[in-house]
């Protein structure tokens, strides 16, 4: 059965997406004290990983896709870093890094140079995270793999990922993220209107912004 035109296009997830991760940072860096905006906030990066896979799957050229986040990666780190942690550091890298990762996995798995180990694949993915400290880690690149091995499982694969979620990051503000399987269940498998390069450089642009506020 081939998906439904009712209900949400990719673009739409992307706003969904950008709103949340501004709430969650303005939370993070303004107002830490309203827990409330970093539980919205928790819906942003599942939806990321969501997307993430869905451009893996359908792009055309999925090289072009992870030169892309790289740039964007280093062009966030310097904003990340001092919007975050007011100075520039190596301990913690930006949610690109992780994307990245989790989209150079699902190119090595998909291009069968994984050959009968993808888990091997999900390991080394898994590891490289971990050691270079990106946001969310670990757990990052289990949900990606996540949304990426049951892609074709509409429901299991959100009831996987809530589970998952909780189990990694525990019962925490965290635990909120499996709200985004709300409208990750309505996606209609379209992709709507391209821009691109306005929610790439969206991320470096308000993390700037809010070191600018608070500095």
């Amino acid at each position: 059965m081939g998906k439904s035109r009712i209900g949400i296009n990719g673009f739409t997830l992307k706003w969904i997406a950008i709103i949340t991760m501004l709430i969650d940072h303005i939370g993070a860096t303004l107002y830490p004290q309203y827990t409330c905006l970093r539980i919205i906030g928790r819906m942003s990066f599942p939806i990321f990983c969501f997307l993430l896979v869905e451009g893996a799957v359908h792009t055309g050229n999925i090289r072009k896709y992870e030169i892309r986040l790289l740039v964007f990666a280093l062009i966030s780190e310097i904003p990340f870093d001092y919007a975050f942690f007011g100075k520039l550091t190596l301990e913690h890298q930006n949610v690109f890094f992780t994307l990245f990762i989790g989209l150079v996995m699902i190119d090595v798995i998909q291009s069968g140079k994984a050959g009968n180990f993808p888990f091997g694949t999900f390991i080394v993915a898994i590891m490289i995270a971990e050691l270079l400290e990106t946001d969310y880690g670990a757990g990052g690149i289990m949900i990606i793999a996540c949304f990426y091995f049951l892609r074709e499982q509409r429901l299991l694969k959100q009831v996987v990922f809530a589970g998952l979620n909780l189990l990694y990051f525990g019962v925490g503000v965290q635990a909120y993220a499996a709200l985004a399987t709300i409208p990750m269940l309505r996606y209609n498998g379209k992709q709507g209107p391209k821009m691109k390069y306005f929610f790439y450089l969206f991320y470096p642009v308000h993390l700037l912004i809010l070191y600018l506020i608070i500095r």
